[in-house]
């Protein structure tokens, strides 16, 4: 018996979505003390000191019980903090989880989902397990003000009757590339009503508030906006798989019938609350992110790199030559970086903005690279 052609049509045409390098394992295998993992855009503030506190109150007693299914108290947070209603509120365990449900959810066999070359992978894992067919929009040229980023006027030109999803990152991962509110607004409005559009805000918190509009202030522009975003990049809990998305209450109703039951978990339930509620912790780590992207891109610039503008807690630098020479050699000395290879840029690596000593430790071992290069 084949087992591939036992599995689903779109499941069939897929690949596993790689999640990097898991740093214990790398170190053990190199046989290093100590790995400087700057592969996965994680959060090296960490999260809110009241969910530290939270978390160690806790009466571990209740293992034994389910989670709050609806999470109630972690919605009426949430929905406070961006003045929704809690019915409008989906949860996912991260929001990958809640990218892949709303493509599972609306998504059907002849039905075209839209997203940008060099986007995040998950959007065309999503729209192939679904059934639905692909269409990848060409990205910009490198030369111009977003490199390689989305192209609003090639997502506009994409549209189809057949349109029923259109997946959009601002900022986008990898490129760290944003759409700025008018171009956003005029794409918004050429979206036809029989489509749902999933705006990821995965890097919201670490944006200029003046370059990237918060698409929650856009929700009157398409009654089929979805805005997602998670607790695992600014409010630093990545470990514990959260994430949210914002849309009518109505199209939330709809998710609710395929989202799985319990799949936000007690103690995420509670460190999501506290992260939410802390705003000035979240605040502190946008300042030191800024400061730390800007001075990295500075030094790596200097080192004669082609460093492209970004609006992450990550900068995408292009070696103009195969990079995986280049990943290997890092990750020998201890830095983990993330190939883009999947991505279609075998001369890019994505760098995590880290802590200044993290940022220092992957100059050294990239200078000690390079020069082996030159």
């Amino acid at each position: 018996m084949n087992i591939e052609q036992l599995a689903a049509p779109g499941v069939r045409k897929l690949t596993a979505y790689d999640p990097g390098y898991d740093p214990e394992t790398i170190r053990q295998m190199l046989g290093l003390p100590c790995m400087v993992e700057l592969g996965s855009n994680e959060n090296g503030y960490g999260p809110s000191p009241s969910v530290r506190e939270a978390l160690k109150s806790c009466d571990f007693a209740d293992l034994i019980r389910y989670p709050d299914a609806g999470a109630r108290r972690l919605r009426e947070a949430i929905a406070q903090r961006w003045n929704v209603d809690p019915a409008a509120i989906t949860l996912g365990n991260g929001s990958h989880e809640l990218l892949v449900l709303i493509a599972e959810t609306f998504v059907a066999p002849g039905d075209e989902v839209v997203f940008s070359q060099h986007g995040f992978a998950v959007f065309k894992l999503a729209a192939i397990g679904s059934g639905g067919t692909p269409v990848e929009v060409a990205a910009l040229p490198r030369s111009g003000e977003q490199p390689l980023g989305a192209d609003p006027a090639g997502f506009a030109r994409a549209l189809s009757p057949n349109t029923k999803l259109v997946y959009l990152a601002n900022p986008n991962n990898p490129t760290g590339t944003w759409w700025r509110r008018e171009v956003l607004a005029d794409f918004l409005a050429r979206v036809p009503h029989s489509a749902l559009v999933v705006i990821d805000e995965a890097y919201r918190e670490y944006v200029d508030e003046d370059e990237v509009p918060d698409a929650l202030s856009l929700t009157g522009l398409h009654p089929h906006l979805i805005v997602t975003r998670t607790f695992s990049k600014a409010h630093g809990l990545a470990s514990l798989r959260i994430g949210y998305a914002i849309s009518s209450p109505r199209l939330a109703a709809v998710l609710e019938r395929t989202r799985l039951t319990f799949n936000v978990n007690l103690y995420a339930q509670l460190a999501a609350r506290f992260a939410m509620n802390d705003v000035a912790h979240v605040e502190r780590v946008r300042h030191g992110n800024a400061t730390e992207r800007n001075w990295l891109a500075q030094q790596l610039r200097a080192l004669g790199l082609f460093v492209f503008p970004s609006q992450g807690n990550f900068v995408l630098v292009d070696f103009q030559r195969p990079a995986k020479p280049i990943e290997d050699a890092m990750l020998k000395r201890g830095v983990i970086l993330r190939p883009m290879g999947g991505y279609g840029l075998p001369t890019c690596l994505r760098v995590t903005v880290g802590l200044r000593d993290e940022s220092q430790a992957l100059l050294l071992a990239l200078r000690e690279v390079l020069a082996e290069w030159a």
